[in-house]
């Protein structure tokens, strides 16, 4: 009886005995298995081809499959595994469907920065145009290649299903040949 009135005398131990019962109870509960986190499940790989703007608009994120495209320096890259950043409501969201080369060149996150129609980027200093090349490189790593930006007018690829996948990472240097 002489270590309870001991324990429950002081302020202080009250206090520890609070501290160490919540210790004990977070190394109890944190044992426990947590929920199993469910998981979209994975689209199909979609076939290589070539878009125009008003096509690419189409993979926003809100169309029924919710895929997700966006263009950087006339390349189209699938970004839906990358949804919580290009998804509707992400922060880079506004980015999803459209061509971000003149945005991810300038910084910028507004709507001033994307265009309604093709941009060729002309008019970027040589600082930005570096800094596209970047930004190429870095979703070349990350993201599945899917085809490339068509300008107004221009013929799409015809790609085939045997295709090499080294022919759709060739740089300036060279051109897939059209059919």
């Amino acid at each position: 009886m002489g270590i309870l009135t001991e324990l429950f005398s002081s302020p202080l131990n009250i206090t520890l005995l609070g501290v160490c019962a919540f210790l004990l109870y977070k190394i109890v509960s944190g044992r426990r298995t947590p929920p199993p986190v469910q998981r979209e499940p994975e689209l199909p790989p979609l076939k290589k081809q070539d878009f125009t703007l008003e096509q690419l608009r189409e993979y926003d994120g809100r169309g029924k499959d919710g895929r997700i495209l966006i263009a950087v320096n006339g390349k189209v890259f699938d970004v839906t595994k990358g949804k919580r950043f290009y998804g509707p409501g992400g922060p880079y969201g506004l980015f999803s469907g459209r061509d971000a080369s003149r945005a991810l060149a300038t910084f910028s996150l507004g709507e001033e920065s994307l265009r309604d129609e093709y941009d060729d980027l002309s008019d970027l200093n040589s600082m930005q145009m570096d800094s596209v090349r970047e930004w190429e490189m870095q979703f070349t790593e990350k993201y599945v290649y899917i085809g490339k930006l068509l300008k107004a007018g221009e013929t799409a690829t015809e790609y085939t299903d045997t295709e090499d996948e080294s022919t759709d990472h060739k740089q300036d240097g060279g051109e897939k040949k059209n059919n």
